[in-house]
């Protein structure tokens, strides 16, 4: 009908208004939801429904549509930053899920999902463990600006990988690189990181953390992606083109 987009708009922002009403960042990222994420989702209904028709019919007729789904994904690729400061508040849980929703549908061998997610946005666990981090690494107190290991981002979200599938860190990579692309489409920024990870496996102080993250047996803490309404704007840095190339 060429009405697909319009239908989910109807939808989302329909349960967008079921949820509690937020202030300052929150709602603006909510509205960015609807701006952003919309087309990201809506986008694909749409042309598989455009698709659909076009086998019926033999006729094409949202052409300039699909290019503007191509050219909002390709500025929402190039434009994300790695957020290194953000502010205090939490990602509302609504949202955090949505963002899990888009990680969970990655692309991931034989559908084996072999990834372990945990969600933490409790402060207290934040700041336990790097309170621990701190006693080991005197220097991070010194910085004033310092709140917790995770580049102080309100919200943490931590990824295991199966140790028995040799292609799950391929997985659990590409799960995260969905949750940070349809995050950043929402206006929250994230920040993919490894040394906090490291610092929990390798730190006998941190078992007790670790512990709570309630891993399954068989799977290990891969890494953790830091997650938060943005309180910075990162410069774009250059990229070496040179290090892809056609082989004939």
């Amino acid at each position: 009908t060429g009405n697909c987009r319009f239908l989910v708009h109807h939808q989302i922002n329909n349960r967008n208004d079921e949820t509690v009403q937020e202030s300052g960042s929150q709602q603006s990222a909510q509205n960015n939801f609807c701006h952003g994420t919309l087309y990201f989702i809506a986008g694909q209904v749409a042309a598989e429904c455009q698709r659909n028709q076009c086998k019926r019919t033999g006729q094409c007729r949202h052409q300039n549509d699909n290019k503007q789904e191509v050219i909002f994904m390709c500025e929402l690729l190039k434009t994300r930053r790695s957020v290194r400061k953000y502010k205090p508040e939490a990602v509302n849980r609504d949202t955090m899920k949505v963002i899990l929703e888009c990680g969970i549908n990655a692309p991931n061998g034989q559908n084996k999902q072999s990834w372990a997610v945990r969600v933490v946005d409790n402060p207290e666990y934040l700041n336990g463990i790097s309170e621990i981090f701190k006693q080991k690494n005197p220097k991070a107190a010194e910085d004033p600006n310092f709140k917790n290991m995770f580049r102080n981002a309100p919200t943490v979200v931590f990824i295991g990988n199966d140790t028995s599938y040799d292609c799950s860190q391929i997985d659990c990579g590409l799960l995260g690189e969905n949750m940070i692309l349809s995050a950043w489409s929402m206006g929250i920024g994230s920040c993919c990181l490894g040394g906090p990870t490291r610092f929990m496996t390798s730190t006998p102080a941190a078992a007790e953390y670790l512990k709570k993250l309630d891993i399954p047996e068989g799977y290990q803490l891969l890494y953790c992606i830091a997650f938060g309404y943005p309180d910075e704007t990162p410069a774009a840095k250059p990229r070496n083109a040179a290090k892809v190339k056609f082989i004939d």
